[in-house]
């Protein structure tokens, strides 16, 4: 029997695949082959499950849809709340979950693949499509089929792998486990003296640097929680230089990782952190609870000033912290800011990154499923703007998403969060590293 050659390209089986995890697809029935006909999709379909049904037509459009539970002739409704139908156009999957479950799929003998009186391909054994947004999955039949409902194939595929579900959950807590246990919890600064990691946040007023110290802390408590002042406000709810460490749970040891919280950055002159400061801050001048004055840049008689600041007490890393809705829009001002800043960073051969917040509000196929940030053709286009306008590789853009409004926990959340933390830390030991070579140069 000669092989089927599916009409799907590879990227938009992964794009499909994306919404169902480590999964592969295997082509069971295609209309052109085995017949436009409800006996033959029958016959080759039933009783194989999950499936992706795809139709399509002359215009170019491609569209289809997931069930996990097996077709059959019965006649009737099946219950599948994990059941959706979907237009897929430019490697971008457009997603519309069934609305009421217990309708989502109907076993009719004559028809194809059929999504609870919404969408049905191979309607009463013809190359055609039947539509109605209006039913059990709510749509925009423009967006999803240009309302050319004749079609030039059909094809359903079988899902095979771990698909979402349990095997996924267990996958994200094994990877989180591993990230905190084996890399986080086991990080030491290769200097004696430097007990802790110091990483800097600097970024625009409302980007999220008091969020993500808040989040990274939440990750290890087990809960959200809200240490730091963080919230949306015109002007820096940070007023004050702080060093915030983070425990191993409740009453647990410290990490190996100090996170320093600044003033917002504004793009107004004389308003937010002044750039002068931030020298003192990366020398290690500056002490914990430190008053910023944006009119007025830290002196050595402020109280608590280290005139003599140890390795400990200097910065090892600088994370921009950068909003990914507001790249686009970003001050002139605020970028002249930057990059001044980037200029004293790396005098003192500092490393940087940027962390790039606020991804699932950016991208709405990252608010719908955190795991597609690196698939997301739009946020590797933000990125690619940050790259430009911060003057920073691709390679030092970390992609992350706070908690803000959330009561509990996501798996995939913390996964993106325990990553940023772990690139710091890399970026940290290179600093170390580059400490050692300039120490021996010396000696």
């Amino acid at each position: 029997m000669s092989t089927l050659n599916s009409l799907l390209s590879k990227n938009q089986q992964r794009t499909i695949c994306s919404q169902l995890g480590s999964v592969k697809l295997k082509l069971l029935y295609k209309a052109t082959v085995h017949g436009f006909t409800g006996a033959a999709f029958h016959q080759r379909c039933d009783n194989q499950s999950p499936t992706v049904s795809v139709g399509y037509n002359a215009s170019g459009y491609v569209f289809g849809g997931y069930t996990k539970q097996p077709f059959s002739q019965s006649g009737q409704y099946v219950n599948d709340d994990q059941a959706f139908i979907f237009g897929l156009a430019g490697g971008k999957l457009q997603k519309y979950p069934v609305t009421n479950s217990p309708y989502a799929i109907r076993m009719i003998a004559n028809c194809g693949p059929y999504f609870g009186e919404s969408l049905v391909l191979i309607n009463g054994s013809q190359p055609v499509t039947y539509s109605n947004p209006q039913s059990y999955y709510k749509f925009n039949p423009a967006e999803m089929h240009g309302n050319d409902l004749n079609l030039t194939e059909c094809e359903v595929y079988l899902v095979e792998g771990e698909f979402s579900g349990k095997n996924n959950i267990l996958q994200s807590e094994i990877k989180k486990e591993i990230l905190i246990c084996y890399t986080i919890k086991n990080f030491k600064p290769p200097v004696s003296s430097v007990s802790q990691a110091r990483v800097l946040l600097i970024g625009q007023v409302g980007a999220g640097k008091s969020s993500f110290f808040n989040s990274i802390n939440s990750v290890f408590r087990g809960h959200v929680t809200s240490q730091a002042i963080s919230g949306s406000s015109p002007t820096s709810l940070t007023t004050q230089f702080r060093t915030y460490s983070v425990k191993d749970g409740r009453g647990g040891k410290p990490l190996p990782f100090t996170l320093c919280d600044t003033m917002g950055l504004e793009d107004s002159k004389g308003a937010g952190l002044d750039v002068d400061d931030i020298s003192s801050i990366l020398k290690g001048h500056v002490p914990d609870f430190y008053q910023f004055n944006p009119t007025a840049p830290l002196h050595a008689e402020v109280q608590g000033y280290r005139k003599s600041p140890r390795i400990k007490d200097k910065i090892h890393c600088v994370a921009y912290v950068i909003d990914a809705c507001k790249v686009s829009i970003m001050p002139t001002n605020l970028e002249d800011k930057l990059a001044a800043i980037r200029r004293k960073v790396n005098l003192l051969g500092i490393p940087q990154l940027v962390l790039l917040t606020k991804v699932d509000e950016a991208c709405p196929l990252v608010k719908e499923d955190l795991r597609n940030v690196y698939k997301s053709g739009y946020i590797q286009d933000i990125m690619q703007g940050v790259s430009t306008k911060v003057g920073v590789p691709l390679s030092c853009i970390v992609p992350v998403k706070n908690y803000s409004g959330e009561l509990e926990l996501d798996l995939n959340c913390d996964i993106l969060l325990l990553s940023a933390l772990i690139q710091m830390l890399r970026f940290t030991d290179n600093y170390f590293d580059e400490l050692s070579d300039r120490l021996e140069e010396e000696l």
